[in-house]
């Protein structure tokens, strides 16, 4: 009797380190390799356009490689359960097995599935695959999570276990999956294509331009940030003006590298990096898999502040921050290096972690319009947009989240710049009108020099919007 398992892709595009895939050559003589394109299930957290336009190519490169080792990706669409339950009975499955994913609704889906083929008799398996530790792996006394960042990274380096990451396996057992649909009867092809991720306008040309999605492009970022910027990680991260970042966060967030992978890239025993700057590192990789614990815990954070006496702060009405919303989203707030980050992000479907921090502040509290504006913003163009992760900044910037900056704590655009990009290499790129100039010209620049330039008054004065954003916070601040 030939054993036949489907392999259900999610975000774990890749082939190599993949525990589902690598259980499934192990264990079974037939794999039919799926991927289910069910938003409806992330409601109301449906992926944004950036995501799309990246999850299109991250599956044709996945295509593509299953095809090189014997196996075809089945494209399919619809509610993943009922696509999952018509599957295994056209291809009389005996397993179904994916890798685990984090978010609250997609964690319940993911139970209600289990359940469904479990009472058929089918074999429901689950792998960890996306996180070094598994969110109830490290927990405070009696089973509570960690509320706090510093003691959970405590927690996590005495808990280390090595890492060994695992090739990509040289052949997969596939089979003739062509001709269904959702429900796994006899029907038209469905393609990539036919999902319709990709925008229909020319913004996806700037992506294109900036990244190159799948396992091997992520493998070709992970080499150069280990050659040319982990050394100099712990300092040079802040520093816009130069590559000093890794740009690994997309292909975390789709699975075109594993936690484990990047670990033995900084360290090829497994353990813990002694390096600083590969140790920083995998702090941020700490710090994402904590934002994932506080998500699990609150469902809620991605519209609702951790700490909840921010219901009550007095931000400004929709009707009165509009305009200044649109022109902060435009990059054209008159505040350069606010304006070189949201042009970048819209550019590129990206922004560098500092300015990312920046244009946060200058949203919140100079402007006073809620963080959920930003984070919904950010969700729609960035192209590693994670629930989580994403929750988890825009609360510690406005100041109402776990480990959170303190309220007062307000990011002034201006000094940041001097700081971080002080020949305004940065500014300059995406702000080329203002080429030039240096930091401190920019700084006070009159409206004759802004007009002469095209580049818009500012939107709010520095010190009285903060002057304005401490009294609102004195508000709720007992």
């Amino acid at each position: 009797m030939t054993d036949t398992a489907i392999l259900w892709f999610r975000r774990d595009l890749r082939l190599a380190d993949n525990p589902a895939l690598d259980f499934a050559c192990a264990r079974f003589d037939r794999i039919v390799p799926v991927y289910i394109h069910d938003p409806d299930s992330q409601a109301p957290w449906q992926p944004g356009a950036a995501s799309r336009w990246w999850l299109h190519h991250a599956l044709l490169k996945l295509s593509a490689g299953l095809s090189e080792r014997g196996a075809e990706l089945l494209v399919q669409q619809g509610p993943a359960g009922d696509v999952l339950g018509g599957l295994a009975g056209r291809f009389k499955a005996d397993a179904v097995l994916w890798n685990r994913l984090y978010e609250p609704a997609l964690v319940e889906r993911d139970r209600r599935i289990k359940q469904a083929l479990t009472q058929r008799g089918i074999e429901a398996r689950s792998f960890r695959a996306a996180v070094l530790f598994e969110p109830w792996e490290l927990t405070r006394d009696e089973d509570r999570p960690y509320r706090v960042f510093t003691p959970y990274w405590k927690r996590m380096q005495k808990d280390w276990r090595p890492v060994r990451p695992r090739s990509a396996p040289d052949r997969i057992a596939g089979i003739d999956s062509s001709g269904l649909d959702e429900r796994g009867q006899s029907s038209g092809r469905q393609s990539i294509a036919d999902l319709g991720l990709v925008p229909e306008h020319d913004w996806p040309d700037g992506l294109a331009a900036c990244w190159q999605p799948g396992e091997a492009g992520a493998q070709r970022r992970l080499a150069a940030f280990c050659d040319e910027s982990v050394e100099r990680y712990d300092d040079a991260r802040n520093r816009p003006d130069c590559q000093g970042t890794s740009r690994l966060s997309p292909d975390l967030h789709f699975g075109h590298l594993s936690p484990g992978q990047i670990v033995h890239a900084l360290e090829a025993s497994g353990e813990l990096p002694g390096q600083a700057g590969a140790l920083a590192f995998v702090r941020e990789l700490a710090w994402r898999e904590f934002s994932g614990v506080l998500l699990q815990h609150d469902p809620e954070l991605p519209e609702h502040p951790l700490q909840t006496r921010f219901e009550a702060f007095p931000w400004r009405s929709a009707d009165d921050y509009a305009d200044d919303l649109e022109a902060w989203q435009q990059g054209r707030t008159g505040i350069p290096l606010v304006d070189a980050g949201m042009r970048e992000l819209w550019q590129t479907g990206w922004m560098h972690n500092r300015v990312r921090m920046v244009v946060a502040s200058f949203l919140t509290k100079n402007l006073l319009i809620p963080w959920q504006e930003g984070a919904r913003w950010f969700w729609e163009t960035l192209v590693d947009a994670d629930l989580a992760n994403n929750t988890q900044g825009w609360q510690w910037t406005a100041g109402c989240g776990a480990d959170a900056a303190p309220y007062f704590r307000i990011f002034n655009p201006e000094l940041q710049a001097e700081k971080f990009d002080p020949q305004a290499a940065y500014i300059h790129r995406w702000c080329p009108e203002l080429k030039g100039l240096g930091v401190k010209q920019l700084a006070k620049m009159d409206q004759e020099m802004r007009d002469a330039r095209a580049y818009p008054r500012s939107l709010v004065d520095l010190k009285s919007s903060r002057r304005r954003a401490l009294e609102a916070f004195e508000t709720i601040k007992n």
